[in-house]
Formats: C-alpha cells, sequence, structure tokens
C-alpha cells in the first residue's frame, strides 16, 4: 500500500471539501447532482491522494494515469478535485458558475473544456467502454516502447446507470477477454437510481456478472479509507480487470436526503446544506477551503510531479529512433511520405483500371496506409472478411501480445465505437473499425461521440446501400447516410470509386480533429476516374466529374455507386440531345465548407439539378432546390439480387434519364 499523503482525519476534511464545492455549486446553478460526489468523495481521496498518477503542472503528460468519470452527472466531483489539486482551470469562479453559459464546468464533463477531463462523458456506460479503450491504448503502447515510457493505469468511476445500460456488458466482456490488467472500475453501489431504490429496476449480481466476465472483483466500505486501501491493493496486485464494489450513501452527509433519490438530481436546498455543514463538521462559508486543507489537496500532487519529471529523463536518455518514434505517435501527425504514398496508389489504380467494391478499394488503400503509418489499429465487429479491414501488417491484438495492431471486437459494435474513442483520446493510436452501415445504429451514441469531443475515429461502414441485395430490408440502409449527416462535425464519406475511396481515406487521416464515416458498397463500381489527378479532388467535397457537351440543362449530383449510372444516364441524354454534366459528390460537409463561388460554378444555374442517391432523399433539397429531382430511396429495400432491387427502385441509367426528361418536359 502506497504511504498516505493525510492522516484520517485530514481525509476525512479532504472529502469533506468535495462534498461541501459540489453542494454549494450545484446550489448556486439551481441544477444538478450533488449525491455522486458527496457519496464517492471518500473513495476519490483516497485514489488521488495515494494511488493516482498524475501531475496538474503537466495535465498532458503521456504517463500520466487516466481517471475516466463515466457517472458524469457526478461532475462536481471531478471539478472539486481539479480545482483543490492546483490544476490551472477550474478556479473557484469557474466552479461557481457551473453549469452556466460560457463555464468549462458544463453539467457534464467535456473533453477539451478544462485540463484534467480525460473524456466526455454523461451517456452512462460509454466512460467504460473508453476506459477499456484506454487500457488497451496502454499496453499496445507499451509493448511498442516499453516500461520505461509507457507503464499507467486506467481508473473509470461508474455508477448503477453505467451498470444497467448494455454497453457496459459489451466493454466489460473485451477487457475481461483481454485481461487488461492495469484497468480499475469503482462502481458507486449506492442503491439508488433518479426513479427510487434501485431494487423495484434491477436484480443482477454484478459482482458475479463480472467474475464471469473474467474480471478481479472485491467489495470495500466507500466510506472507510482503510477498507478502500485494501480493495485497490487487491486489485492493483491482479492480472486481471478490477471491479470495486464501493457500498456508499448517495448524498452523504446530508441528514434528511442521504441515501434517497432526492439528492440524485437536484439541489439540497438551503436548509439541508446548512444541515449537511453540521452533520459533517463543516463550517465554513460556501465556497470557502481552509488553507490546511488546500494545501493537503495540493500535496497529492507531489509524487506525480517528480515521476513526471523522472519519465522526461528517461524520454530524454531513449534512443534517437526510440525517442523520435514515440514522440511522432504521440503527436498524432502523419508520416511525411503518405501523400506520395496515396498518389501513387492513384495512379497504379487509374493504369490497372479495374472494377471492384469500394471495400475491397479501401482495403487496397489500408493496405498503403498501414505500411506507412503505423499508430493505425484496425478491428471490425465480427465482420472483418466482409469490412475488408485487416491488412497484412495488423496482426492481431491478443490477452498475451498487445504488439498486434488488429482488434476482433466480436459482435460489440457499440463498445467497438466507444473503444476507439478511448484509444484516441489516449493518444498515440489511429483507430477505425468496421461494421455494415445498417449497424451504425448500434453504435451511433459512441459516433456522436467522437464528433463532440472532436476525436480522429475511422468508422468503416460496409454494405452501404439496397445494392447489397439478398440480405433484404433488415440489413439494407436507406436512412443511415441522412442521420449521420445531420451529426456536427463528423465526416461522412461515400465514394464513388477506388480512387475517390483512397481519396476520402487520405482526408480521414488528416483531419485530427472530426471522426469519419466510410460509407462502402458491397457491389462493384467500375472506376469512374480515368484519368490520373495529383490534386486530391474529393477535398473539395463535390467536383465535375464529367462536363456536358453544350451548355448544360441538367446536372446529375450523385455519390457512391450512383455515380457511374449517372454517367451512364449522361449518355442518354447528350444522346437525346440534352447536355448533362455529372457531379461526384463524396462528401457534402466539405463540398459545404467551399466558397460560394465554387459551389454555384459546380451545381450550374438555370439548368434543372438532380440528386442521385440510394438512400432517402431528404436534406438533398439543400443542393437541388425545392424544384429539383431528388431520385432516391424513400421506403425500406426489398430482398433481392442487388441488381434487381436496383432496377426495382429506378436507380439504373435509363430509368434515371426517362425521369429527367419527363421533368425538363413538365417545366416546358
Amino acid at each position: 500500500m502506497p504511504e498516505s499523503i493525510a492522516t484520517a482525519t485530514t481525509a476525512t476534511e479532504m472529502a469533506n471539501a468535495i462534498r461541501a464545492l459540489s453542494m454549494d455549486a450545484v446550489q448556486k446553478a439551481n441544477s444538478g447532482h450533488p449525491g455522486l460526489p458527496m457519496g464517492m468523495a471518500d473513495v476519490a481521496t483516497v485514489l488521488f491522494s495515494d494511488y493516482l498518477k498524475f501531475d496538474p503542472a503537466r495535465p498532458h503528460w503521456p504517463d500520466r494515469d487516466r481517471f475516466v468519470l463515466s457517472a458524469g452527472h457526478g461532475s462536481m466531483l471531478l471539478y472539486s478535485i481539479l480545482h483543490l489539486t492546483g490544476y490551472e482551470r477550474p478556479t473557484i469562479e469557474d466552479i461557481k458558475n457551473f453549469r452556466q453559459l460560457g463555464s468549462p464546468c458544463a453539467g457534464h464533463p467535456e473533453f477539451g473544456e478544462l485540463p484534467g477531463i480525460e473524456s466526455t462523458t454523461g451517456p452512462l456506460g460509454q466512460g467504460i467502454g473508453m476506459a477499456v479503450g484506454m487500457a488497451i491504448a496502454e499496453r499496445h503502447l507499451n509493448a511498442r516502447f516499453g516500461d520505461a515510457l509507457v507503464d499507467h493505469r486506467t481508473y473509470a468511476l461508474a455508477g448503477d446507470g453505467c451498470l444497467m445500460e448494455g454497453i457496459s456488458h459489451e466493454a466489460a466482456s473485451l477487457a475481461g477477454h483481454l485481461r487488461l490488467g492495469k484497468l480499475v472500475v469503482f462502481w458507486d453501489d449506492n442503491s439508488i437510481c433518479i426513479d427510487g431504490p434501485t431494487d423495484m429496476t434491477v436484480s443482477d449480481d454484478q459482482c458475479a456478472r463480472f467474475e464471469a466476465l473474467g474480471w478481479h472483483v472485491c467489495k470495500t466500505d466507500g466510506h472507510d479509507p482503510a477498507s478502500i486501501k485494501t480493495a485497490l491493493d487487491e486489485a492493483l496486485a491482479s492480472d486481471k480487470p478490477s471491479l470495486i464494489a464501493c457500498k456508499t450513501i448517495i448524498g452523504y452527509g446530508a441528514p434528511n436526503k442521504q441515501g434517497t433519490s432526492a439528492t440524485h438530481g437536484a439541489p439540497l436546498g438551503d436548509d439541508e446544506i446548512a444541515a449537511a455543514r453540521d452533520q459533517l463538521g463543516w463550517p465554513y462559508k460556501p465556497f470557502k477551503i481552509p488553507d490546511h486543507i488546500r494545501s493537503a489537496w495540493r500535496a497529492t500532487a507531489t509524487t506525480g510531479a517528480a515521476e513526471a519529471k523522472a519519465w522526461q529523463d528517461r524520454l530524454a536518455e531513449a534512443g534517437d529512433e526510440t525517442r523520435t518514434a514515440f514522440e511522432a505517435a504521440i503527436s498524432n501527425h502523419l508520416p511525411a511520405g503518405l501523400d506520395e504514398a496515396i498518389s501513387q496508389l492513384k495512379q497504379s489504380l487509374v493504369n490497372d483500371s479495374q472494377s471492384m467494391a469500394t471495400r475491397k478499394s479501401s482495403e487496397v488503400a489500408l493496405e498503403v496506409i498501414n505500411g506507412v503509418v503505423t499508430t493505425t489499429i484496425g478491428g471490425s465487429a465480427d465482420l472483418t472478411g466482409s469490412n475488408n479491414t485487416k491488412t497484412s501488417q495488423t496482426e492481431t491484438i491478443t490477452a498475451d501480445d498487445f504488439s498486434g495492431r488488429y482488434i476482433y471486437y466480436g459482435v460489440r459494435e457499440f463498445a467497438m465505437g466507444a473503444v476507439m474513442n478511448g484509444m484516441a483520446l489516449h493518444g498515440g493510436i489511429i483507430p477505425y473499425g468496421g461494421t455494415f452501415l445498417i449497424f451504425s445504429d448500434y453504435c451511433r451514441p459512441a459516433i456522436r461521440l467522437s464528433a463532440l469531443m472532436g476525436l480522429r475515429v475511422i468508422y468503416v461502414m460496409t454494405h452501404d446501400s439496397i445494392g447489397l441485395g439478398e440480405d433484404g430490408p433488415t440489413h439494407q440502409p436507406v436512412e443511415h447516410i441522412a442521420s449521420l449527416r445531420a451529426i456536427p462535425n463528423l465526416n461522412v464519406f461515400r465514394p464513388a470509386d477506388s480512387i475517390e475511396t483512397a481519396e476520402c481515406w487520405q482526408l480521414a487521416l488528416k483531419d485530427q480533429n472530426r471522426p469519419s464515416i466510410m460509407a462502402l458498397t458491397r457491389q462493384g463500381l467500375p472506376l469512374v476516374r480515368i484519368k490520373f489527378e495529383s490534386d486530391n479532388l474529393s477535398e473539395k467535397g463535390g467536383y465535375i466529374l464529367s462536363e456536358s457537351s453544350a451548355d448544360a440543362k441538367v446536372v446529375l449530383i450523385a455519390t457512391g455507386s450512383e455515380v457511374s449510372a449517372a454517367l451512364g444516364a449522361q449518355k442518354i441524354l447528350e444522346t437525346a440531345g440534352t447536355p448533362a454534366r455529372v457531379v461526384s459528390m463524396p462528401s457534402q460537409s466539405h463540398f459545404d465548407n467551399q466558397p460560394e463561388e465554387y459551389r454555384q460554378s459546380v451545381l450550374g444555374q438555370n439548368l434543372l439539378r438532380v440528386s442521385i442517391e440510394a438512400g432517402v432523399t431528404r436534406g438533398w433539397e439543400r443542393y437541388v432546390g425545392i424544384m429539383g429531382l431528388r431520385i432516391g430511396v424513400n421506403e425500406f429495400g426489398r430482398s433481392a439480387p442487388g441488381k434487381d432491387v436496383m432496377d426495382h427502385f429506378g436507380l439504373t441509367p435509363d430509368a434515371i434519364a426517362e425521369k429527367i426528361l419527363e421533368a425538363l418536359k413538365a417545366e416546358r
């Protein structure tokens, strides 16, 4: 057991500082969740005082321990600790402005708002998944760079709600399978949820569940520092991930409301706060921390500061090759040779001029990318052979060997997304993972958090339309592309051929501040970019792929597999005396970011604008206008061979041309 920084009496006072700041901030905001911070204050005090490796002066020190507050509604626990331990922010004024516009102390912790916040949390259970991802990242980088540079732990605090969420099972199952011995999850076992006692909702034996998943499990009195330390020592000695069930009283110290749902998600009220001050022996005014308690908290960072300095010395003493590789990985910078490698790939694809499904095109691109970018870790949710996400460089990560670069996630799409977020947050890794586009529904909450946090996480979503065929409407996405485009700060790429696929991968990798969706086909597609272009044309989001023979009367705007159909329709229209332009639009968001002059030059004016995409047409009115023609699929698909399904929904050159000619005739 580490030497304690504080005496038992001081430890109680230190914990009460968390309780006081939490109940005062929630009361001033008239909004928030005081129960968890008050209930878990003793556990947090022991963890930060005697175990957690951190340095407020170096909040991004790569070998720090990670702490994830999965139960993000208890955010005042984290804000209080960050302030008390001496991080630059939050200041006491920030805490006074808890949950107010412009305050970094948001209702739930938000990554990037404050140093020391390792992840955005609040959607329950996802913090467990992200913690698993961080623990995987630590083991992988340790296998690559050794104990001297990478040797730290990941801690997470979860509530009853986190364990009720299904993602807790997915993530914990994967963690147990990989024997992530440096992962510790504290369960705030207070038997209370918002609706009331948890026994009216669940009767699970959570400890037995985690034991069955391959975890070390122990129980502790969450208000007894000695008991907490004993549990932590057991956890740290285990080679398995650990669940510590902390029996606590929610709202501990509030004499009339503690142990009830009244403390969960509402201010205590002035009278109860006054009573709590008496109960806790805390005579100080709101937001006032006495010097001796503040000093005790500041002392908790002393050990971590020394360890951070020693680590910096070890990095300086590492060999040039190791140090350069480590710094390159942690900086998240791409190697200089990537652009040239993509350019050479594009040239070879033009020379070969092969038809292939864009999921296969993605594999071809990844074979090049993974040979140049050594920080990628791929994976798939039990669809490796269908998603084409594994390449020759990506050996499998296993419990016995973390040096690989590929994770078999199993049928755990949601956990895959959360784990990838955790790896990206940890740093040193660019994660990508595959499933069918239809199953983006299963991992959508993780995708949303990727976007909210601005993480470079790449989702490889194959079988992207009704064109997948026989699996039918249960597996044929129609609304998914449109719904994913609705998420702010998310790249949605739907490339038309092998060239665009390579370009979209290049764009996804270069964008350090947002996640990307790669929507890829099952069915083979012809090469539509038959001439080599050194520039990344997809970077503009939309561009003229094939110009009309004369002044265009119609512009066909298509994505993915429908681009080749649009080119076929163009030939029919030109033969019929209707000059037509074809625009490929692999990314609406990239196109939206172009200057107005460019966008208008591509879409044209005083002509019929037509969108063509094998999905719902909602959203395309922004490009074709109210009077434009939107060709797509506004109902569920059909089970039949892919070509027949496309024929049925009129997504063939003949059918598209016919609809356009009818629309032009109606305009006259």
